[in-house]
């Protein structure tokens, strides 16, 4: 056994110390390793003052760790997250977020925010539980790039401060998300985006009207940040008559499915979120006769629902070949989880302070102290079958914390 186990493998806990013990200790350390971003943000002198904690859901532990630092300005759309902070951050300023964005475009999973009709309610909720509301928040996401879309988000944020104002609140941030497109070739540019935002709020907004507003470009700056290079892993034709082909003459043109390297749990998750596939380009240059047949991309072999693009033209490709994506980096790498879709549980092996001896002694290793020496038992056995010689009950196997 030397040199199998070693004290660093485990964390080492005293006699009498349960299951759920151990639990509570590792889940205080997860949520201070969560927090990190806080911690981060101001390590580069960054002031409590400008951190805008704007997750829409946040844990009771995150709240106190933010308001322990001078963290106050936060958001809320529903009851449950204005409960969450005026208990646990008295002194939190939050801003309402709304989902001003109603268009069939909106990506389900991103939608976040509360509606016109609700916002009253919510705001006087939040003046009985005495929580301070300074402003507005929307996101429209990268699915909302009509540049229409922003006016009308403006202007219902405008309708939503005038709510706050008849309550008494001294409504003065507004804060109009992200999701701005970073590249050239989407729907509306960046350029005639901003021109319709900046017209929306100087006619909503207009200059000396005591509002200040704030953006999350985060998009705007890392989308095209990162280049990816994913091979084919293996292909299969599928006929023309089953669903994925859209040729109308049965057997005119193939119809070829090419599994990639990477898929939506890796780099593409990115689908899984509100952006569209980039483009593939060819690692290969093909020769101009070569045929283009229909072609969908898809993850590696196995998993059905792992889809990257469908309906694309490319010419045949081979096991081996590589496809180039640009514009590969706003939530790519950064939201990227583990084959199955879930990340996997942090796993902590546990062993009593005697148990740990008692191995000691099993690898013949001297005990370090008088007082290690008296408390084991040297046992006649490494068997469980004498293990009532120990002058302690041992745990040789560690238990699996999940």
């Amino acid at each position: 056994m030397n040199g199998y186990l070693n004290e660093s493998n485990f964390m080492m806990v005293e006699e009498g110390f349960t299951t759920r013990d151990l639990v509570e200790n590792l889940l205080v350390e997860l949520c201070q390793a969560v927090r990190a971003e806080i911690a981060r943000v101001q390590s580069i002198g960054i002031p409590a003052d400008k951190i805008f904690y704007s997750s829409p859901c946040k844990q009771v532990a995150h709240i106190k760790y933010a308001a322990s630092h001078g963290v106050q300005l936060m958001t809320f759309d529903n009851e449950v997250e204005l409960s969450k902070v005026a208990r646990s951050h008295p002194h939190a300023r939050m801003l309402l977020g709304i989902a001003a964005d109603s268009s069939p475009s909106a990506h389900p999973s991103m939608t976040f925010g509360t509606t016109l009709k609700s916002c009253r309610h919510l705001l006087e909720t939040a003046k009985e539980q005495a929580v301070e509301v300074v402003g507005i928040s929307f996101h429209l996401g990268s699915h909302g790039l009509e540049p229409q879309a922003f006016a009308q988000s403006v202007a219902a944020a405008q309708l939503a401060f005038e709510m706050g104002t008849e309550l008494g609140y001294r409504m003065h941030l507004l804060d109009i998300g992200g999701g701005f497109p970073g590249t050239e070739d989407t729907r509306a540019r960046f350029e005639e985006i901003a021109a319709v935002i900046n017209s929306a709020l100087d006619l909503y907004f207009p200059d000396g009207c005591g509002v200040e507003i704030i953006a999350r470009p985060g998009r705007y700056y890392v989308t095209s940040a990162f280049t990816l290079a994913a091979s084919i892993t293996a292909m299969e034709e599928v006929p023309a008559e089953q669903p994925g082909s859209d040729e109308e003459e049965s057997g005119s043109k193939k119809s070829l499915v090419y599994h990639l390297s990477d898929g939506i749990y890796g780099a593409f998750s990115c689908l899984l979120f509100d952006s569209p596939c980039p483009k593939p380009q060819l690692h290969k240059r093909r020769c101009p006769d070569h045929p283009s047949h229909s072609s969908s991309l898809q993850g590696p072999p196995g998993r059905a629902e792992d889809r990257i693009a469908d309906s694309l033209e490319l010419p045949e490709l081979r096991v081996g070949d590589w496809l180039i994506f640009e514009d590969m980096g706003a939530y790519t790498i950064t939201t990227s989880f583990p084959l199955g879709g879930c990340p996997q549980p942090q796993i902590t092996y546990a062993m009593s302070r005697v148990a740990w001896k008692a191995i000691q002694l099993f690898q013949g290793k001297p005990l370090q102290t008088e007082d290690d020496r008296e408390s084991v038992c040297a046992p006649l056995s490494c068997g469980w079958e004498m293990a009532e010689t120990l002058c302690v009950t041992p745990v040789f196997a560690p238990a699996g914390i999940i």
